[in-house]
């Protein structure tokens, strides 16, 4: 994945396209460069490294790049190449007039280039990108002898419509040329793109956060879709050549939100964040009532509401649920199995997108398939949509970005209003996409009856105090901070669990190999003694995630069975629990479920495990805490992991 941005219009391009691709940054960070319109040519400079180091090669040329006003933009994660100057974007052709940005993957490349080799095109790169240019470059020249054109000049739009007819793979695009200066060409299939419009200029970018500064207004590009971007006018195409006109859709994020706000990294706060992001996405749909008759006593709530999507009888007549994601929302996938069959009484299969794409599933056109993608461009996530789409499947997409392919081809779409996440490892996108498959999963086991009132209501009585919870739990930060401190050097750390508990230790490893590169494995605590404990000795660190009460002599059983094999141990659970006292080496407490004396007395009446199954919510965040420190202790970047970029748009 790649972040490519562009600006044309009355001011100078380059101090528009810097601050710009550094709201990209996290779509990519082993390369950077630009591309400018100016003095009748077109001026490149790139270089490996992160946006910093084209930075200071910039601001060693007085004068770099004054008087453009227009230019492109990119920020690489190497696919074809590895990162060095030469492989990075922009890319021209060989008169060094044609200049090209590009995210995604030309699966035809080598073809490709071996047809330019045979027509004379020597190549720089080793990257697939650059056969863009030549053939834009190709078929311009085909094209300038032309009398029908009337230029004089290669006909650009032409050549860049024949380039992409040759082009098999993924790509959003953004090209520019010396002879028509006063234009950019974009062009997106299977890749973001978006076009900020704005009053006397317009800007092409990845993602929104890169174009907030300058206006809210956006087009969302269509796959197949090409634009033609003036300083006063956007042109925008359908894959046949047909205008098509379509209205600009009002962002209403806060510039700030994309901002670290006195955070040292973006991943602490997001971290942070998450109180704010589980309101937002849990309150507007609930429905409260007043819980005394005078009409003043406190609000509680009363039913869930989901204003996107209308829930109707055919929801109740669903025989199967399927759930495919990738990474932190395949984790995610793994915790909504568990509850959906323990509060709506459905049998669940949750999959692993790459997988189910290509294992030919079992398809029934009854079968619910719900997609969760943070970013709703997950190329693994969409192709394994786009099957069960074509099997006659309903799809319920489950996505945090307005806009976003997902949201766009889904038959229905739930948002999980997080806002922007610029960290790499995913945080608050993990808890908002909970948070929405237990919303789910409670309204469909009270239309199946499979909940009856007081047991639902008790349930929409502890989603509604967990965003305090969470604010809660992070004013603690320092216990865990400590922690880290001491355990960062452990060479091998296993994270263990039973039932959700196993599913929220899938993503706690996760994120500590993400951005610590320290050797992390979930297992199920069952599963101890079938393996997973010939590599406990005493360089192993356990962390163990234990909110069900009915097992939790189980797990003092498996933590022992560590600890006299010299494993240090760490537990998670419920707080005011003593269970773990004496077996475990530290106990990290997370509010209870239930809090008021009337509730406690209504779960000992009710199995405790009805509320329990919303602990993955709190007992992931001092993991993720956990995670930080650790990449920090250990020297890294916890903003941008080696080898790992934000979504993952090819294959």
């Amino acid at each position: 994945m790649c972040g490519i941005t562009g600006y044309i219009g009355g001011r100078e391009a380059l101090p528009i396209l810097i601050p710009s691709l550094k709201k990209l940054e996290y779509r990519g960070y082993d390369s950077a460069g630009v591309a400018l319109s100016l003095g009748g040519g077109v001026w490149v400079r790139k270089t490996k490294g992160r946006i910093s180091a084209l930075e200071e090669k910039l601001g060693a040329e007085e004068g770099a790049g004054r008087g453009a006003r227009a230019g492109i933009g990119h920020t690489r994660w190497a696919t074809h190449g590895e990162p060095s100057d030469l492989n990075s974007h922009p890319h021209t052709d060989v008169s060094d007039r044609i200049a090209v940005v590009h995210n995604g993957i030309i699966e035809n490349y080598l073809a490709l280039k071996e047809w330019l080799r045979s027509r004379g095109v020597l190549f720089r790169s080793e990257t697939d990108t650059e056969v863009i240019a030549h053939l834009v470059n190709y078929y311009g020249r085909e094209a300038e002898t032309n009398p029908g054109t009337g230029l004089g000049r290669p006909d650009l739009l032409g050549a860049v419509r024949r380039t992409l007819t040759r082009l098999e793979g993924s790509y959003a695009l953004a090209i520019i040329s010396a002879d028509y200066p006063d234009c950019i060409i974009a062009a997106r299939k299977d890749s973001p793109l978006i076009i900020g419009v704005g009053r006397g200029e317009n800007l092409v970018a990845s993602d929104v956060p890169a174009i907030l500064a300058h206006t809210r207004e956006v087009l969302f590009m269509e796959d197949g879709e090409l634009a033609v971007l003036r300083a006063d006018q956007v042109e925008l195409f359908n894959a046949q050549g047909e205008r098509v006109e379509r209205r600009p859709s009002h962002v209403d994020w806060d510039a700030e939100a994309a901002e670290k706000g006195g955070f040292a990294h973006f991943m602490l706060k997001e971290i942070h964040d998450q109180p704010r992001a589980l309101s937002d996405t849990l309150r507007p749909r609930l429905q409260w009532r007043k819980s005394g008759d005078d009409g003043e006593a406190a609000e509680i709530p009363a039913d869930i509401n989901f204003d996107e999507i209308a829930l109707d009888a055919s929801w109740a007549r669903a025989e199967r649920i399927i759930i495919t994601a990738c990474g932190t929302a395949w984790h995610a996938a793994m915790v909504g199995k568990y509850a959906f069959e323990e509060l709506a009484r459905l049998p669940v299969e949750a999959d692993v997108a790459s997988e189910f794409r290509y294992r030919n599933p079992i398809l029934d056109r009854d079968d619910l398939v719900i997609v969760i993608s943070q970013s709703g461009e997950t190329a693994d996530t969409l192709a394994a949509m786009r099957l069960a789409k074509k099997k006659g499947c309903r799809i319920l997409a489950l996505t945090n970005v307005v806009g976003s392919t997902l949201s766009r081809e889904a038959d229905l779409v739930l948002y999980t209003w997080a806002g922007p996440e610029i960290a790499v490892a995913s945080t608050k996108a993990f808890t908002t996409q909970l948070m929405c498959l237990y919303l789910l999963a409670l309204k469909l086991g009270r239309m199946r009856l499979c909940l009856d009132e007081a047991a639902y209501l008790r349930c929409l009585r502890v989603l509604s105090r967990i965003p305090a919870q969470a604010a809660e739990l992070l004013s603690r930060q320092d216990v865990i901070q400590r922690f880290a401190s001491r355990q960062f050097n452990k060479t091998k750390v296993f994270f263990m669990g039973r039932q959700y508990d196993y599913a929220v230790s899938l993503e706690n490893a996760l994120k500590l190999k993400e951005i610590s590169y320290t050797h992390s494995e979930a297992f199920a605590a069952g599963e101890l003694k079938h393996g997973p404990i010939a590599l406990v000795d005493r360089s192993t660190l356990i962390v163990t995630a234990a909110t069900r009460a009915s097992l939790f002599d189980k797990i003092i059983s498996n933590i022992k069975e560590v600890s006299s094999r010299g494993a240090s141990t760490l537990v998670i659970t419920w707080e005011g629990e003593t269970a773990f006292a004496q077996a475990a080496d530290e106990v990290f407490f997370i509010p209870k479920p239930a809090v008021s004396g009337e509730e406690e007395a209504e779960a000992a009446e009710r199995p405790a495990r009805l509320t329990e199954c919303f602990s993955p919510i709190l007992s992931v965040i001092p993991a993720q805490l956990f995670a930080y420190y650790c990449s920090l202790q250990r020297g890294n970047d916890p903003d941008k992991p080696r080898n790992l970029a934000k979504s993952v748009t090819v294959e």
